[in-house]
């Protein structure tokens, strides 16, 4: 894997705001056991204050509505060539061992994907996605996926699968390199509305001009975004996927992956 994606990997695992938090409880614990009162109470302190405020407040809110706004909902009903789903959905190794369809809680990508093959019975159909985990052997999402079609009444025929791509800027230039797409050609691109920001950027870099067709919101609105959260777990999870996208531009920006810092329409 690009040694570049590697270290942007561990460095959002690091500034993931649970896991932040978490190193932060643990080495203060650790630092008090070692009688270094002071900053293990600090450390201990910031961790469990920060905790409830990422966990409970509308932070989280806040971060991800940027994202999610930043590409409009499509409306469209013009012919298009084809239709290109993102994988990072699927829970491959569950589904795979199983032999049933599992997937996260961005399952409305498939089936934001069976309704617009039903819509476009003439467009091609591709998925693409490999195994995103690094050091893994784990069970790819294109074989998760292929087990998903018939419960969402898709011929499996009729779906062109890359398996390959590790990450986004993969699922880009593997996508054009199969597809091989012409100028004037639609194609749909339909991926989490988070993350549809870098993925377009990462098409575009590659010379893929895509439509997006944003799925899989968090968050409300713009105008609603000051609600709280009855768990921490809900904050600290909807945090945690807004840092990553946010260090992914970045990092993505920096190594030449898009051509924008925040790509858009």
């Amino acid at each position: 894997m690009d040694s570049f994606f590697t270290v942007s990997k561990i460095f959002w695992f690091v500034v993931a705001p649970s896991n932040a938090l978490m190193l932060s409880g643990g080495l203060g614990l650790v630092l008090l056991i070692a009688r270094v009162r002071r900053l293990g109470m600090g450390l201990l302190a910031f961790s469990i204050v920060g905790w409830a405020v990422v966990g409970f407040s509308p932070l989280a809110n806040h971060l991800l509505n940027p994202l999610e706004e930043r590409f409009p909902i499509y409306r469209g009903d013009e012919p298009v060539m084809g239709i290109i789903l993102l994988g990072g959905a699927e829970v491959a190794e569950v589904g795979v061992a199983r032999g049933v369809p599992a997937y996260s809680n961005a399952g409305e990508r498939a089936i934001a994907f069976g309704a617009l093959a039903r819509k476009y019975p003439d467009a091609r159909l591709i998925f693409s996605g490999g195994n995103g985990k690094p050091f893994s052997d784990d069970p790819t999402e294109a074989r998760m996926t292929l087990i998903t079609l018939p419960d969402l009444g898709i011929p499996v025929e009729r779906v062109e699968f890359e398996g390959d791509s590790r990450n986004t800027a993969e699922n880009a230039l593997f996508s054009r390199e199969l597809l091989k797409p012409k100028p004037g050609e639609r194609w749909l691109l339909v991926t989490s509305a988070f993350h549809m920001p870098r993925a377009v950027g990462c098409f575009r870099k590659v010379g893929f001009d895509v439509i997006p067709y944003p799925v899989d919101f968090r968050t409300i609105g713009p105008d609603q975004l000051n609600d709280t959260f009855s768990r921490t777990a809900s904050g600290l999870d909807a945090a945690d996927i807004a840092i990553k996208e946010w260090v992914g531009l970045v990092a993505y920006y920096l190594s030449g992956k898009t051509s924008a810092l925040f790509p858009a329409p």
